[in-house]
């Protein structure tokens, strides 16, 4: 084997891109605006906020029947604040999807690594097997002659 290993364009276009992160996916303005909404109602302030203010109905809710009560719960309290508790979660579990990301592309990263390092291995190998058969061939034609 005399081919030089040559690396694959895409590793080099890989390492300069690094892992693909969540943070990384909003581009422009539109996409700064939602994030930045987004990050507002996902938090856990804004739920209590929401709960508070879902709360000043309560009242009104419970003087008004079940049926009312229960509208109450489900279309007031719990469509505001699940909204905002889902959201924070969902950002908990990116920022772990996020983790995860990072930690496989460094791993294959350095798997790519170890390939490369053993595909040298492999080269020098050749060669110096290559170089004991030549010195065998040399040495078996010296006793024939």
């Amino acid at each position: 084997m005399s081919e030089t290993h040559v690396p694959h364009p895409h590793l080099a276009r890989r390492k300069a891109q690094g892992a693909a992160l969540v943070a990384n996916e909003h581009v422009g303005f539109n996409g700064w605006l939602a994030a930045t909404i987004t990050k507002g109602v996902g938090s856990m302030w804004c739920a209590y906020a929401f709960a508070a203010l879902a709360l000043v109905s309560l009242p009104e809710a419970i003087h008004q029947g079940v049926v009312s009560l229960v509208s109450w719960i489900s279309q007031t309290f719990l469509q505001l604040v699940l909204l905002s508790i889902i959201m924070v979660g969902q950002r908990v579990l990116a920022s772990a999807s996020d983790k995860q990301a990072l930690q496989t592309f460094e791993d294959a990263e350095a798997i790519l690594q170890m390939s490369n390092e053993l595909h040298k291995l492999i080269e020098v190998n050749n060669k110096l097997t290559a170089e004991i058969h030549n010195a065998s061939c040399r040495a078996a034609d010296s006793r024939t002659t």
